[in-house]
């Protein structure tokens, strides 16, 4: 087996920016917070914003093309909940950016500390 078949493969380039459109509106980010209490039809969600119904649809359907909620209907009522997983999308793609900023970090450290150390540099006491 190959050190690289156990190396998560990077989610797909489009899909990244249709989460991070979708997280990018605070309304949205408003909605993705209370779905993250359980599921909520379209007026739970509505009721403490301060716009029309037929937006906070808009802002849902930007949330739910952008893979960050699923929604079911049931009679006149349509539910939505977070999409499993969606969240860990993003949550992976920042955390592998900041472990490389991290280890750039400690490369930067290293050379500080080995500069501070050196008595040719004219650092030494």
């Amino acid at each position: 087996m190959s050190p690289r078949a156990n190396t998560p493969r990077p989610p797909d380039p489009a899909r990244l920016d249709r989460m991070f459109h979708a997280l990018a509106d605070a309304s949205r980010r408003g909605m993705v917070d209370r779905l993250s209490e359980g599921p909520a039809s379209v007026s739970e969600l509505a009721r403490p914003l301060a716009m029309a119904l037929p937006s906070v649809v808009k802002h849902l359907a930007v949330l739910e093309s952008g893979g960050i909620v699923i929604s079911e209907k049931t009679g006149r009522v349509r539910t939505y909940r977070i999409a499993p997983d969606a969240l860990g999308v993003v949550e992976s793609w920042v955390a592998e950016r900041k472990a490389k900023w991290n280890r750039q970090f400690d490369a930067l450290e290293r050379y500080l500390l080995a500069q501070a150390d050196d008595p040719a540099e004219g650092n030494a006491p």
